[in-house]
């Protein structure tokens, strides 16, 4: 099974169908290393890890493989909530978890929302999240407003 068939087989197919393209929009594609606003060396859709360093570049097949490799990955955090999800809170929540990491999506107030069984109070948390390095960034201003969107209404 592939990564894209693993994402699918995760979160289902229209969650799947919804946060891949928006975490494209939101994270940007570089076929290189850079550093992110905070100094984290990352590689085309937000990828991050030891694997990389300074210098590399990637083709856009290389990208979106690893972008659907990362969503996989990152949807196992979604196990962390015991309440049932709609597609769209099912992508936005990866979305989230993906760009924090699984230990702050899990430990999150917003998780602990969602399990008490208040969803829109575990949606609202997503617009906290808004700072990296101390600062507020703009970008995750945006990002976190459309998770937020994604969240309460679903998929249109």
């Amino acid at each position: 099974m592939n990564y894209k068939q693993k994402l699918i087989a995760a979160i289902g197919a229209a969650a799947a169908a919804a946060v891949v393209p928006f975490v494209a929009t939101y994270e940007g594609t570089v076929h290189r290393t850079y550093r992110d606003p905070i100094g984290i060396v990352t590689a085309c859709t937000g990828h991050t890890g030891p694997d990389l360093r300074m210098g590399q570049t990637f083709t856009r097949e290389q990208c979106e493989a690893m972008l659907y490799q990362d969503l996989a990955q990152h949807a196992d955090a979604l196990g962390c909530i015991r309440q049932p999800l709609t597609d769209g809170q099912r992508a936005a929540f990866l979305s989230f978890a993906f760009n924090v990491g699984e230990g702050a999506f899990c430990g999150s107030t917003l998780v602990r929302k969602a399990n008490a069984g208040d969803m829109d109070g575990a949606c609202a948390e997503l617009s906290r999240w808004t700072y990296a390095g101390g600062k507020q960034l703009p970008g995750l201003v945006r990002r976190r407003a459309a998770e937020r969107q994604l969240c309460e209404g679903g998929l249109a």
